[in-house]
């Protein structure tokens, strides 16, 4: 269990990294983007992002 938990840690460092590194001046102005959104969209947008995380990883597991 602790393994897949390291995996999708390091994916995820993966994936952040690489748009980063691939994309700066989107990933700059995306942060702008989201500084001016209001905290309750931010809130839903992260608690469905969490939600299809959970049922992905549900679904791979089956």
């Amino acid at each position: 269990m602790l393994e897949h938990l390291l995996l999708a840690a390091a994916l995820v460092l993966f994936m952040e990294g690489a748009l980063y590194a691939l994309f700066p001046n989107g990933m700059k102005r995306m942060m702008i983007s989201v500084l001016s959104m209001p905290s309750m969209s931010l809130r839903i947008t992260g608690l469905v992002c969490a939600i299809l995380g959970v049922v992905f990883v549900w679904l791979l597991k089956m």
